[in-house]
């Protein structure tokens, strides 16, 4: 029997495990399939309060681990398959055993959202990524694409710079999403270019991705185009799986938070 478990490592996670751990709880981390979450994947944060110069993302989240140990929190490498809220004390079930706690903090964030087209899978690591900070090294002097309009595809196009030679960045819109400063910082790099009205709806090659067939959205004209590398930013989809039938779900599949967050005819 546990005080607390915490399910997922990313920052609301590891913040939560430093608060309760200094309330004496002792709480146990489940650190999922990515420990540290998707910070993990990010180059400069440069709005996290106490770091004027910025901090890479791996580092802010290795100091976070740091701190949450150091008060006493367990962190767990171990994935969540379900949960049962229904009845107390609460059920946490992973691949590797099954935990019951007096009180459950979910922080399960999110994972990148894909195209769902063929060969995706077969070209992902081949040619498909969806972190420029794992994989932007890999293309040294070589033609990338990003897809995406919001922040973090600006940010993963405008990263991938330093090694690229071109980066295409295409966004099925006709502007961004993304905030003010990073379009400036874009659409002020000589080594990317947008295409706009765009999406990809094919990718092409034979052991990995070679080419991408594009359809433009206004006149319908599909072209194909000989690539080295793709990297897709086009969202997230939150880790709720293990909650359905248990929490209240909202749009997309989030988790409606409120102050009460269980069905009525849940305890």
């Amino acid at each position: 029997m546990e005080k607390l478990i915490i399910i997922g490592s990313g920052p609301a996670g590891l913040t939560a495990a430093i608060y309760s751990a200094r309330a004496d709880l002792g709480p146990i981390v489940l650190e999922g399939d990515t420990p540290g979450g998707q910070l993990l994947w990010t180059t400069q944060v440069e709005n996290f309060p106490g770091f004027d110069q910025g901090v890479l993302g791996p580092a802010l989240m290795q100091k976070m681990q740091k701190q949450a140990k150091q008060f006493g929190a367990k962190l767990v490498s171990e994935i969540v398959q379900s949960v049962d809220f229904k009845y107390r004390p609460f059920k946490v079930v992973t691949l590797a055993k099954t935990y019951q706690a007096e009180a459950i903090i979910v922080a399960s964030g999110a994972r990148p959202r894909m195209l769902g087209l063929k060969n995706e899978k077969k070209f992902l690591g081949k040619g498909i990524h969806t972190c420029a900070t794992c994989d932007g090294a890999f293309y040294r002097g070589k033609e990338v694409i990003v897809i995406g309009g919001g922040d973090s595809a600006v940010e993963e196009a405008t990263f991938i710079t330093k090694f690229a030679k071109k980066v295409y960045l295409i966004h099925r819109k006709d502007s961004f999403s993304a905030s003010d400063i990073m379009q400036k910082r874009a659409l002020g790099d000589s080594k990317i270019e947008f295409v706009w009205n765009s999406e990809i709806t094919a990718y092409l090659g034979q052991e990995r991705l070679e080419s991408v067939e594009l359809l433009n959205r206004q006149t319908g004209q599909k072209t194909v185009r000989k690539i080295d590398g793709l990297f897709l930013a086009v969202g997230h989809i939150p880790n709720t799986e293990p909650f359905l039938g248990q929490l209240k779900f909202a749009k997309h599949d989030y988790l409606e938070v409120s102050n009460q967050v269980f069905s009525d005819d849940m305890p």
